[in-house]
Parts: C-alpha cells; structure tokens; sequence
C-alpha cells in the first residue's frame, strides 16, 4: 500500500471513531425494562439469586428486566440503615414500588394482642412507631401486623376487644403519615397454629370496627385458599377492606400452576375489580437454580395472560 493511502485509510477510521465516540467496536446497550405484568407482582431478595447473584441492587435489576415493577420485602426493618438506603434508591431510579415489611415482632407460640397487656401492648406500638421511619426511609406504604397467638382460657369475644384497641391506638399512630397497617389472617392447619386471626370474615370485623384508612386487609391466598377456600366470592365479600394480596399455591406453597388453585381466574378477577396494589410473592420455588427461576417467571406470564 502507498504510503498516502495508508495514511488517508487511517485519517478516515480515526475520524469514525471520533464520530461515535469510545462506543464504536462496545457492546450494544442492554436493552432493560421486560414487558410488566397486567398485575403488580413483587418478588423478594433471595428469588432469583441463581440467576442475578447475591447483591441487591443485581437483584432489583433482574426483577425489573423481566418485568416486575415491585418488591416485597418481610425482613426490611431488620436490615442496615445503610442497605435500606441502597434498596430505596435503586427501586426509585427503576420506578419500582415497595411491597410490605413486617412491622413489629410476631408472638408465634404465645399471646400479646389478645391478651390485654399493657407493656406487651405498649412494645407493639413501640415498634409501629419505629416502622413509620423504616416506611419514610423505603418509600414503603404498607407494613404487615399479625395479631399473634390466642389466650388460652379466655373468651374470642375479649381477646378480640384487646386486639381491637391495640388496633385503634396503632391508627392513630399510622394515619398521619398515609401508612397502612395490613392484617394477615393465617391458615390454622398447616403453618401457624394457634394465630388469633384467620379467616378474612374475621379480619373484615376488626377493621370495621377499627374504622381507619390505615388498617386494611392482607389477603393471603395461599392461608385462604387452606382456611375457607371459595376464593373469590370471599375476595369480593370482603373487597371494601383488601389492600394487599400474597401468593402461593396450594399444597407446597410454592408458585403459581404447582398446586390447586386456578390463579388465572383468580387474577382475573383482581384485574376486574380494578386493583392496583402489589401481589406479594410470599412462595418457595418448586425447582432449584436457574431452571426453578425461570419457572417462577414462566408460571405469572401464564397466569397473567387473563386479558
């Protein structure tokens, strides 16, 4: 080659180069934001580790590519300062929302609520007071309350009145700042024996007769489908007070199409009463590694494809 041709050859290649900048022999621009589902699944840290490693904001990542659009998260307010900042931050830039969190320590196997206790009573409003800050920090609206265990010896009737009460002065910490405190009735027979609150009817009580904005229902469908199944008539009867869904499927617990229950239809029905909560993925996967996570995957773009 001449060397006035070698030089012009040169000149027009570094001229290229200099038109598209350091991009010009880069890889493509990942392409992210999946199709979102028609409901607003949230996944939860942990679900998709195989898939998009160990670290938070990787995990945020991936949820979001395959179209999810919000988290759940039930171990929030045990979690550093420091991550809680850097889950927030990550979910606002993806435009991604906050699921639940669980708002104060659970009594599994002995009362608190029902009981009547005044310090037992005072500690959960203690904590209540401590989650408003946890839901400022995570942009969180909705935090998850388990009346606890029953009392023993003592009759539905008083134990509900002391749950009531507890319920009312935790309104009233929770209503100034637009949170809302969801009630999960948990299944008798297979998880949590023993819990106070099981059935939606029942939680239906309690919030009418706490009558504040900030105390709704969580409607799990997995407890329900085990404690009073006929699910979506149930659903409906108690719709004026629902304000957060969880899934899993039944028996196993893990997603959706694994067990008996018919979620399209299920969904379906969310979609037509016009609900525009989160649905929170409180389920195992039912096969490991990649392949059980692209299954989970698989299993809501099934059920979801109700329109």
């Amino acid at each position: 080659m001449e060397r006035r041709n070698f030089i012009r050859n040169t000149l027009a290649v570094t001229s290229l180069t200099a038109m598209a900048g350091t991009n010009l022999f880069a890889s493509p621009k990942r392409v992210v934001g999946g199709k979102p589902f028609n409901l607003n699944y949230a996944p939860h840290f942990g679900m998709f580790k195989n898939s998009s490693g160990e670290d938070f904001e990787d995990q945020l990542q991936f949820m979001y590519d395959e179209g999810f659009r919000a988290l759940e998260d039930n171990g929030m307010k045990g979690r550093s300062l420091e991550d809680q900042k850097k889950i927030a931050s990550k979910m606002e830039k993806l435009g991604m929302a906050m699921g639940v969190f669980v708002a104060h320590n659970v009594y599994w196997n002995e009362p608190n609520l029902t009981n009547g206790d005044a310090a037992l009573r005072e500690e959960f409003l203690t904590q209540i007071r401590e989650s408003v800050e946890v839901a400022k920090r995570t942009n969180a609206k909705w935090m998850t309350v388990v009346c606890g265990h029953v009392t023993l010896g003592l009759e539905m009737a008083y134990q509900t009145a002391n749950v009531m009460e507890s319920l009312k002065q935790a309104s009233a910490i929770l209503e100034p700042h637009g949170l809302v405190m969801v009630l999960e009735p948990l299944n008798w027979w297979t998880n949590h024996r023993g819990q106070f609150l099981v059935n939606a009817p029942q939680a239906f009580e309690l919030c009418k007769a706490v009558d504040s904005p900030a105390c709704k229902i969580l409607y799990d469908i997995y407890h329900q489908q085990i404690s009073e199944g006929n699910l979506i008539p149930n659903i409906n009867m108690a719709w004026d007070e629902i304000a957060y869904f969880q899934v899993g499927d039944n028996p196993g617990r893990m997603e959706p199409t694994t067990g008996e229950i018919n979620y399209l239809n299920v969904f379906k029905n969310l979609n037509d009463k016009g609900f525009k909560g989160v649905v929170g993925m409180e389920h195992g996967n039912s096969k490991p590694g990649k392949e059980g996570e692209r299954a989970v995957i698989d299993a809501y773009r099934k059920v979801d494809s109700f329109l």
